[in-house]
């Protein structure tokens, strides 16, 4: 059943928003756009008697966004609203929980419909901007998933400040989260697998990113999610042009992740390091990667799947187990070289060993393929219309191996 209470804070939206209208700017400068998601997922359970044979929806979606521009003044001011909404295709509502539909376990099946939405008050001075209420942040401590769905989001507040040129400083606290595939918002609690959901009052973040120059950038970030976990981030990336056309590109990013205060999951002892280095040439793309997860525990993830990229190894797969040793080859095609622009291919091997299962059991290892083709149509009726079909395999020395398929339609109407 949706929870209409979306619904009517997007009429409080309006309301709030009707005032700013008087100023020119805040209208001028404003923007209206529904982007469009259409999205078929499948993932099939091999071996013999997996607790679930197959998973997988048809759904399609819509995210509505507005955003303001600003009153003029000193101190100015804005807002922006949004609406997502998503409903399901298929007839296939007992198949199980895909992660992407809310999923009833008293009933077993999927929902219809389901759908999120919020305001965001706005205010900048000069090159600083703090935003309050509904938030999308992409930043290394916490992020949202656009890869599904609805899009994560969380409520609280942002600070984001670029005064200084190439130093950009960041500071939040965020106190709920609107998962992908939730209607609701929540409070924050960790990804265990095991059910146990022990809520935090607050994640707290401050970090600060810095452009050293054109081609070396730096970033360290502090994150606190209340009584839970505490975690420290480390990331440089380094762009060099080797001439004759060929450039190469790396990122180091390291974490450190220790229990909060009261501690409700528990002690957390992992440290992650990672090391990716990407050689471009015209279309081509070579990529290498190589990630290690030290200490006893996995790396701390937050409840309704929120993913965390800044990871060089991140996949569908994760490969965040404790001690784990992970690398990847990978390659992408942009067919722009060869006069075919919005034709994308990448295609990436995963794999980890050594992940520690605990006392007295033997290590386990795990594998995964991905192959993604992708098109945006760059002219005609159908100019901006993309298409994206991608296929996963997923092997483990203990567990069940999975083949997943996806095929994505997007559209985004841009009203003004």
């Amino acid at each position: 059943m949706l929870d209409k209470t979306w619904l009517v804070r997007g009429v409080q939206a309006v309301g709030l928003l009707t005032p700013l209208l008087a100023h020119a700017d805040v209208v001028s400068d404003s923007s209206l756009a529904l982007g469009t998601r259409n999205f078929y997922i499948d993932r099939d359970f091999k071996e013999d008697n997996p607790a679930r044979s197959r998973v997988g929806s048809w759904t399609q979606g819509f995210d509505l966004r507005f955003a303001s521009g600003y009153t003029e003044g000193p101190v100015q001011f804005g807002l922006d609203a949004a609406v997502q909404y998503a409903y399901r295709l298929d007839g296939g509502g007992g198949r199980g929980d895909d992660t992407i539909i809310p999923y009833s376990r008293s009933r077993q099946e999927q929902a219809d419909e389901y759908g999120r939405g919020g305001v965001t008050l706005k205010m900048r001075y000069s090159k600083t901007e703090l935003k309050l209420g509904e938030l999308r942040p992409i930043l290394p401590v916490v992020v949202i998933d656009d890869s599904r769905q609805l899009v994560t989001t969380y409520r609280g507040g942002l600070l984001e400040s670029r005064e200084i040129d190439g130093l950009t400083l960041t500071a939040g606290r965020l106190t709920q989260i609107g998962a992908r595939n939730s209607s609701n918002y929540e409070k924050m609690y960790l990804q265990t697998g095991s059910g146990l959901r022990r809520t935090s009052d607050g994640l707290n973040f401050a970090g600060a990113s810095y452009a050293f120059s054109p081609s070396l950038t730096g970033s360290y970030f502090y994150a606190q999610l209340e009584d839970i976990y505490q975690q420290h981030y480390l990331g440089v990336t380094h762009l060099a042009d080797l001439g004759a056309g060929y450039a190469l590109k790396t990122d180091l990013r390291y974490f450190n992740n220790s229990e909060d205060g009261d501690a409700l999951y528990g002690d957390i002892d992992n440290r992650s390091y990672g090391a990716m280095t990407t050689l471009k040439k015209s279309g081509h793309a070579f990529g290498v990667g190589y990630q290690r997860m030290l200490g006893d525990s996995n790396f701390p993830t937050l409840a309704g799947y929120v993913p965390q990229p800044f990871l060089v190894n991140w996949s569908r797969v994760a490969f965040i187990k404790p001690n784990e040793k992970s690398w990847q080859a990978r390659y992408d095609y942009d067919f722009a070289a060869i006069g075919v622009p919005g034709l994308k291919f990448m295609t990436r091997y995963l794999k980890g060993t050594s992940v520690d299962r605990g006392a007295n059991l033997s290590q386990a290892a795990e594998h995964e393929r991905n192959l993604v083709l992708s098109y945006v149509v760059q002219s005609g009726p159908l100019k901006g219309v993309g298409v994206e079909a991608g296929n996963v395999v997923a092997k483990f020395s203990h567990g069940n191996d999975w083949v997943e398929n996806r095929l994505i339609t997007t559209y985004t109407w841009k009203f003004w």
